[in-house]
């Protein structure tokens, strides 16, 4: 039974982790983008689940529950730690508008899908044919890190562009041993609380933590 709704599933998981990707980059409310990314990390938890359930492997059904409770509950928790009355109303001025930046998300996804079929191969399994969302979260990530000003914004595409990574090595090799993967999460919790503790140093010394601002300062 599980065999029959497993590629469904797969499909289902991996939709959500790209339609969150591509709301953050079209979304411009600081906490929308942290609210999405906490979707996204209960996605990814779940899209680790159904592999460990799938191969039988209770290791990795493991370490989807670290993965939620690291990316889907800490991480989103330790960025909307302030009030969220002094953040729903932060709003990104990116360097791309909305149209823009959505036709790029189009254009990294279909290049995504192309570098992989070409160079590694799609395969004929369900986490084969979705290996490029991975791909593609990175590339978005990346998009988000180069066109957001504001430092929280850019944490948020540095999270993203780890959660497509992560994506790709549970598509492509069915997980790492736990060990290994707690202790890069733990690596990743410890740079977003240094992260997050100097943006926040920014924004009350600097009354902000726009980029272009602080390069002014510089200049």
């Amino acid at each position: 039974m599980f065999e029959n709704i497993y590629p469904q599933l797969i499909g289902l998981c991996t939709g959500s982790l790209l339609l969150t990707s591509a709301l953050m980059v079209w979304r411009h409310s600081l906490l929308a983008s942290i609210r999405l990314l906490a979707l996204q990390g209960i996605a990814l938890a779940a899209l680790v689940a159904v592999i460990g359930i799938a191969e039988g492997e209770v290791e990795v059904i493991v370490v989807s529950l670290l993965i939620l409770s690291v990316k889907g509950i800490g991480l989103p928790w330790v960025l909307s730690h302030q009030s969220k009355a002094a953040i729903k109303h932060v709003q990104e001025s990116p360097r791309l508008n909305p149209t823009a930046a959505l036709l790029a998300v189009t254009l990294l996804t279909i290049l995504s899908y192309v570098v992989v079929s070409r160079v590694v191969g799609l395969g004929n399994t369900s986490t084969g044919h979705a290996a490029p969302i991975g791909l593609a979260m990175v590339l978005i990530g990346f998009l988000l890190l180069i066109s957001r000003r504001r430092a929280r914004s850019q944490l948020i595409g540095f999270l993203l562009l780890d959660n497509g990574i992560a994506t790709v090595t549970f598509l492509t090799s069915g997980g790492v041993p736990i060990l290994l993967e707690f202790a890069f999460s733990l690596d990743v919790l410890l740079v977003v609380l240094i992260l997050h503790v100097f943006t926040r140093r920014m924004s009350t010394k600097f009354g902000g933590t726009a980029v272009d601002q602080l390069r002014e300062l510089h200049d």
